[in-house]
């Protein structure tokens, strides 16, 4: 059907952990439900947290214990995928008959991911991508993706896709992810700035495919028991911003501010035809014969074993 229910779930990572988060994530299943919504996107890092003004104990040459139990405590409240959690979200996905596309902290090995999950009603847990280039000092704690996790699924709401947070302001991200067919583009971000909004638009009105961008909301540091040098007052830690797109870069829904809630909007995919009659960025206007992109989608594991066939 090409006309469907699309949804921001608009809420942050609660300072009990993952497990806490987890019960907020379920308990809005009976609006999922009445709202009728085939897709749920889902902040960046709300399951695991995303560690805003935390330093780490670091500093450029030498990192101090207490840095060290802290990144302990961050890894402890990460995820496995599949795992607990993830088993948790097909279920809900399942229960609601929605597709979900939610942002994690993904633990592998003894390395954290900044990771979006794909889940889909009858097949649970679908597929994942792997930040591909965490920004400023989230390289300290997160490692890289890789090509390999570039995934555009089919769902009930047609050709789904993300890109993380900064990941949108990728040039060529963008250009991989349209070649794919991205119909409904996936942004779970912690940007809250009103120059997020014109990315967001920017990039509906580029690839003509509708946007869904859902921003964590936290509240202000001093409430949440943070302490963070030279915080304005009780400006909130994460003020949201979540908000829905259409193709010609018209805003459906949002942007909302301030406060948790679901967010909703009609789309029909049918219109995306209309949208790209003059503007097809990786079709009709395309100069292949001037430029080319090329994407290695290959996996990039550290150590390869092989092994000799007899």
């Amino acid at each position: 059907m090409p006309v469907s229910i699309v949804a921001a779930l608009q809420i942050g990572s609660l300072p009990g952990g993952k497990g806490e988060t987890l019960a907020q994530i379920l308990s809005y299943e009976a609006q999922i439900l009445e709202a009728g919504a085939r897709l749920v996107v889902m902040p960046e890092a709300l399951l695991g947290g995303y560690p805003k003004g935390e330093s780490f104990g670091t500093q450029l040459g030498y990192r101090l214990p207490e840095g060290r139990e802290a990144f302990a405590r961050y890894f402890a409240n990460a995820v496995d995928v599949p795992g607990a959690e993830t088993e948790a979200l097909a279920g809900l996905s399942a229960r609601t008959g929605a597709s979900l596309v939610l942002g994690v902290i993904e633990r592998a090995g003894s390395t954290l991911y900044c990771t979006v999950l794909y889940f889909e009603p009858e097949g649970g847990l679908v597929a994942k991508h792997r930040k591909l280039m965490p920004t400023g000092t989230e390289r300290l704690i997160w490692g890289t993706g890789d090509g390999s996790t570039l995934a555009v699924i089919d769902s009930q709401v047609g050709r789904v896709g993300a890109a993380v947070c900064w990941e949108n302001m990728m040039p060529l991200l963008r250009t991989a992810m349209y070649a794919k067919g991205v119909e409904v583009w996936c942004a779970p971000t912690v940007d809250e700035r009103e120059m997020w909004q014109v990315s967001m638009r920017h990039i509906a009105h580029e690839g003509r495919c509708f946007v869904v961008s859902a921003c964590q909301v936290q509240d202000s540091p001093r409430a949440l028991g943070l302490d963070i040098a030279h915080w304005p007052g009780e400006r909130p830690l994460i003020a949201g911003g979540s908000v829905i797109v259409g193709p010609m870069g018209d805003i459906l829904a949002g942007p909302l501010l301030g406060g948790a809630g679901l967010l909703c909007a009609q789309i029909d995919t049918a219109d995306l035809i209309r949208a790209r009659y003059d503007y097809d960025v990786v079709g009709h206007y395309a100069r292949p014969d001037v430029f080319e992109l090329r994407v290695d989608e290959r996996s990039k594991p550290g150590v390869r074993f092989i092994h000799d066939v007899p």
